[in-house]
């Protein structure tokens, strides 16, 4: 991600529809968000995040990370969002899933991969099992959105189980 991806960023996270499922933070000034968006930290093993853009013009439509990383766990945790909602439904992000699950094992040598999803969040559910995730438990009653409290299911991917 570069500083001029900024202004996208800034946008998907103050849309209520992209960050749905989301934990948020407050709302802060598109230039605020700029300059601490340009002196976020460079990617290491403890934090790698990217872009995800289309294939056919490279327009940045969303971003996928692997963070936490630990070389005495083995183990990474992964957020990804598609922020922009006419590439939601094409494969975007069951492609990122991938390529970056395959960079955790590959490059980074992780064993773990895992992810929180909101229970209602069934377009990712399905993404997630789709690429090799599988439900290991559920934090009851952890996320409030609409005036509903909605269960955190807790997926996990090991090295091995990538599917193709």
């Amino acid at each position: 991600m570069e500083p001029s991806d900024a202004a996208a960023h800034h946008r998907w996270n103050h849309d209520p529809e992209v960050m749905q499922w989301f934990a948020h933070s407050y709302p802060t000034s598109s230039e605020r968000f700029a300059a601490e968006y340009a002196g976020r930290p460079k990617n290491s093993y403890d934090r790698v995040v990217l872009g995800i853009e289309t294939t056919a013009d490279g327009r940045l439509i969303g971003l996928v990370a692997l963070s936490g990383a630990e070389p005495e766990t083995g183990a990474a945790e992964l957020d990804i969002y598609i922020g922009e909602k006419d590439c939601w439904s094409q494969g975007y992000g069951t492609e990122a899933t991938r390529l970056i699950c395959r960079y955790g094992f590959d490059a980074l040598r992780l064993h773990r991969i895992q992810l929180w999803v909101a229970d209602e969040n069934t377009a990712a559910i399905r993404v997630y099992q789709k690429v090799g995730f599988v439900e290991e438990g559920r934090a009851r009653d952890t996320l409030r959105r609409k005036g509903r409290w909605h269960d955190m299911v807790l997926m996990s991917l090991l090295e091995g189980e990538l599917e193709a």
